[in-house]
């Protein structure tokens, strides 16, 4: 090749050199995309599928996180503790209609009923414990097994329980009840209102209201507590269905071990009747802070 040849080369690939473009990219080694001779259909069709395949993994991560969350709220619930909202007033003074308590789980072992809808995955308690006397226990219904009942536990295994005159008797023994002073006050029908300190067995004491002599279930017969089973009543005596009726008169009867869901133990907050989940201003106006974090007796 003759020097002239050469220099004509020489110039065609400087010219060619020049011609392309530059090389861009993190890594310093990758060609740079030729935009314009890329087919329209082709651009950025990686991008796209790889912006495609980002959303999928993030819907599958909010699917499993609110999985997980409901797992650990439903171990929670069944395990440690589950809220319940008290409906009626039958264990007035100590529990009020609109209290909204926590039950401890643990506190009796556990049953086919420490789970959302009793499915029969097995009988009996596991890691069983003796309730005591005094508690204020939460209850599937006997009658129904679906229902949802609290009361206080009055009657043990081999206790025999009967009503005398308005006065509570166990093992043949009247439950010492000291009236306690105050206003006079009377209920929606008129009727006096009595509250009491009462002593059971064993030493534990709590507040009772009563209407006074001559109601329904102020005399009984005596009801014998046989072994698994317990006696139930309502602190608000005259104005409770609870052990002293049995089945056949839509009352409690006795309470099967296997019936018990767990221990009230605490009032977390409280409405009064007529606060709706609907109305916002009803959370403010029947509130009843002085209830709240309330630890139970």
């Amino acid at each position: 090749m003759t020097p002239a040849e050469a220099a004509v080369a020489g110039s065609a690939a400087a010219a060619a050199a020049s011609s392309k473009q530059p090389v861009w990219s993190d890594s310093g080694d990758a060609p740079f995309e030729d935009v314009d001779a890329t087919p329209v259909y082709a651009r950025g069709g990686k991008s796209r599928k790889k912006a495609k395949s980002g959303g999928g993994n993030e819907t599958f991560e909010i699917v499993k996180t609110i999985f997980f969350a409901l797992l650990i709220a439903l171990v929670l619930r069944v395990l440690l503790f589950q809220p319940f909202t008290i409906p009626s007033a039958s264990m007035e003074p100590n529990l009020y209609e609109g209290d909204y308590i926590v039950v401890s789980k643990w506190s009796y072992g556990y049953s086919k009923h420490a789970i959302p809808f009793s499915p029969p995955v097995f009988e009996g308690r596991l890691f069983a414990q003796q309730p005591e006397r005094g508690d204020i226990v939460v209850f599937k219904l006997p009658r129904d097994n679906r229902t949802d009942y609290i009361k206080r536990l009055v009657g043990l295994p081999g206790d025999r329980v009967q009503m005398i005159n308005n006065v509570l008797h166990i093992n043949g023994e009247p439950v010492r009840d000291v009236v306690v002073s105050g206003e006079d006050a009377t209920n929606m029908y008129g009727m006096p209102v009595i509250t009491a300190r009462e002593t059971l067995p064993g030493g534990k004491t709590f507040t009772i209201q009563d209407f006074g002599p001559g109601n329904q279930a102020d005399d009984t017969p005596v009801f014998e507590v046989p072994e698994g089973y317990y006696f139930m009543m309502g602190d608000n005596r005259d104005n409770s269905v609870d052990s002293r009726y049995g089945p056949n008169e839509n009352g409690v009867g006795l309470v099967p071990a296997e019936n018990l869901i767990g221990k009230a133990e605490i009032i977390l907050f409280s409405w009064s009747p007529g606060a709706s989940l609907w109305n916002p201003v009803s959370w403010f106006s029947k509130v009843r802070p002085s209830r709240f974090f309330t630890v139970l007796n």
